[in-house]
């Protein structure tokens, strides 16, 4: 058992095997991360900041005097990944 753990050739095999395992969690642990970045953003434009632009083109509607539907739209949630929406 010792014997074999000595083999230079199997530590040429585990070294970078297990340096591609920790790049590759490290990848991993990032684009998860990203992305649960990327959701709270888009609900913080959402839900904080489209009022306002909608708020804002109504008075500039009412300026240039263009019609424009009295209730803004609702904001509508897709669900993309097949889970429950808030």
């Amino acid at each position: 058992m010792l014997r074999s753990l000595l083999n230079p050739y199997w530590w040429a095999v585990a070294l970078p095997s297990l340096v591609q395992l920790a790049l590759f969690l490290r990848w991993l642990y990032r684009r998860v991360r990203n992305d649960e970045i990327m959701r709270a953003f888009v609900h913080d434009i959402a839900t904080n900041h489209l009022p306002h632009i909608y708020e804002r083109l109504e008075k500039i509607c009412d300026q240039q005097g263009i019609e424009r539907p009295k209730p803004s739209p609702p904001i509508r949630w897709l669900d993309l990944n097949g889970k429950p929406g808030n």
